[in-house]
């Protein structure tokens, strides 16, 4: 997936301009963007300061976390049930 040229935090700022009042249009253009984009951005992170920004991202980074270790717990797990399985 391409990496946006746009951070977080800008991406924050950009939607408080539409709560702002702003169009949609004015904003696409005044910051390049594709009306596309605009609303991905706007369901991804619509309503959000930078507080619960950074909460939104370490909770994303503990949820990746949990992941690998459930991967690598579940390869462990089935490569000691085929261990058991060949001993029988």
């Amino acid at each position: 997936m391409k990496k946006s040229k746009f951070t977080e935090r800008q991406i924050v700022n950009i939607l408080k301009e539409y709560e702002a009042g702003k169009s949609t249009m004015d904003i696409c253009r005044e910051h390049g963007i594709a009306s596309p984009t605009f609303y991905s951005w706007k369901r991804m992170y619509e309503g959000m300061d930078a507080k619960q920004l950074q909460e939104y991202k370490a909770l994303q980074e503990e949820n990746r976390k949990l992941k690998q270790m459930y991967a690598d717990l579940s390869l462990d797990h089935r490569i000691l049930k085929d261990i058991i399985e060949k001993k029988l």
